[in-house]
């Protein structure tokens, strides 16, 4: 992996911390501070300002979608029917309340966002769709892609 030394604000060692978290978040400030050759007081010190600072923005576990029923993933195109920013903002607002709305992103190009689903099924999404998605403030129209094969997914962030 390529070292980014011009990342602001982050010396090698934060950054050691990062790779070294992103790869395994349990592992202990012991550890850790042995993975990346500094002691546990310097290593929890640092970690912690991480996290003060926003860098690091929260430690989960990462859970397979298929062993808790959630096997389909979607993404969807959505466009609204204006460009504007209450219209954006009145969208934004309805689709953090959706639980099955996994990622929403606002994009430049022939959509406003894209959003990433995950659902039990196809008659699951088209429930969800029908009953949720369409009612959205704001939505004109929406397009719908089924993953087939997930080759890569939430990898680890390069700097």
């Amino acid at each position: 992996m390529e070292d980014y030394d011009d990342t602001p604000g982050l010396d090698r060692t934060d950054r050691a911390i990062l790779r070294e978290l992103q790869k395994d978040g349990r592992l202990s400030n012991a550890e850790l501070a042995q993975r990346i050759n500094v002691s546990p007081a310097t290593c929890h010190r640092r970690t912690q300002r991480l996290f003060e600072e926003g860098i690091i923005t929260g430690v989960r576990a990462q859970i397979a979608p298929d062993r808790v029923a959630l096997g389909a993933l979607v993404i969807v195109g959505v466009v609204l029917d204006r460009s504007t920013p209450t219209s954006f903002a009145m969208f934004e607002a309805a689709i953090t309340e959706l639980p099955f709305v996994l990622d929403c992103h606002l994009v430049a190009g022939d959509f406003d966002y894209f959003l990433k689903i995950r659902v039990r099924d196809i008659s699951d999404f088209n429930r969800l769709h029908g009953e949720k998605l369409i009612a959205l403030p704001g939505v004109r129209q929406t397009r719908t892609f089924f993953v087939m094969k997930e080759v890569t997914n939430d990898k680890e962030l390069r700097f």
